[in-house]
């Protein structure tokens, strides 16, 4: 015998509330001959999908930083921000800046070049030598949300962006 609560939330009908008398086997395996016992359950997983477009029951239980992360400030209203099961691979940058050079300007040719193939660009490193001579090494993460990228696909396009920077920025790769 069991029972179930359902709830019509944002137009689906979600179980957050089920129980039921637990099999005889299961009480009499752990010595409960003479028992009667209830199984209860509350179906909050599934009511946290629909608040916050979570997809898949199973990133709850999950310990991926990308989905843990989104959840850690234990806001309302926050919706699920998608992403990519598929690995990321990252190249490192390091060039000498002109006096022109900015950051934001950096990040958008990148940007322009690779799309939604760079997950993150992020200055990992930057020095002034004893001349006054800045220099910046940046980390571009590529990864796709569709599939796997090869080898190929990132250093044909981290070569357009080392050829891009140079000739955009008036900088020397180091």
């Amino acid at each position: 015998m069991t029972y179930d609560h359902l709830k019509f939330l944002q137009e689906k009908w979600l179980e957050v509330l089920g129980c039921g008398v637990m099999e005889q086997e299961i009480l009499k395996r752990n010595d409960r001959v003479d028992n009667v016992a209830w199984a209860f359950g509350l179906g909050l997983e599934r009511l946290a999908m629909v608040l916050f477009d979570i997809p898949d029951i199973r990133l709850f239980w999950s310990n991926d930083e990308r989905f843990t992360s989104q959840f850690a400030k234990g806001q309302l209203g926050m919706k699920f921000k998608p992403f990519s099961k598929y690995p990321s691979c990252y190249k490192d940058m390091s060039f000498w800046i002109s006096d022109s050079f900015t950051e934001n300007n950096f990040c958008e040719l990148v940007r322009g070049i690779a799309g939604d193939l760079v997950e993150e660009v992020c200055l990992i490193d930057n020095f002034t030598n004893k001349k006054g001579m800045t220099s910046h090494c940046y980390r571009i993460t590529y990864r796709s949300m569709e599939r796997s990228l090869t080898n190929e696909e990132i250093n044909e396009l981290q070569w357009k962006v080392v050829e891009q920077v140079q000739s955009e920025f008036n900088v020397v790769l180091r």
